[in-house]
């Protein structure tokens, strides 16, 4: 039997990175996991997973939830340098 941490392992994110695929998709973490393993497969999805980090940084910004905004910029910077194409990998943080 697969435990969640062999399914995120398998996914090729990190545990933050799933963890603001959950949040954006108000989905739980395994389901993030296999969405986040489906989409890391084509640049299209690796942009998508951009645009859902931005979205919940935007979301904990409005809220002015500081804590969660940083744990938010870190995980986006983290997919930027390791996952994202190129041409997504922008600088959104500015």
């Amino acid at each position: 039997m697969l435990t969640l941490q062999d399914c995120i392992e398998l996914s090729g994110l990190t545990e933050e990175e799933i963890d603001a695929l959950a949040e954006h998709e108000h989905v739980p973490e395994i389901i993030a996991a296999e969405l986040g393993n489906y989409l890391v497969q084509s640049p299209e999805g690796e942009q998508r997973i951009t645009e859902m980090i931005l979205d919940d940084l935007q979301a904990a910004q409005e809220r002015a939830d500081l804590p969660h905004v940083i744990k938010l910029k870190l995980c986006l910077q983290h997919f930027l340098a390791h996952r994202a194409a190129p041409s997504a990998a922008g600088n959104p943080l500015t």
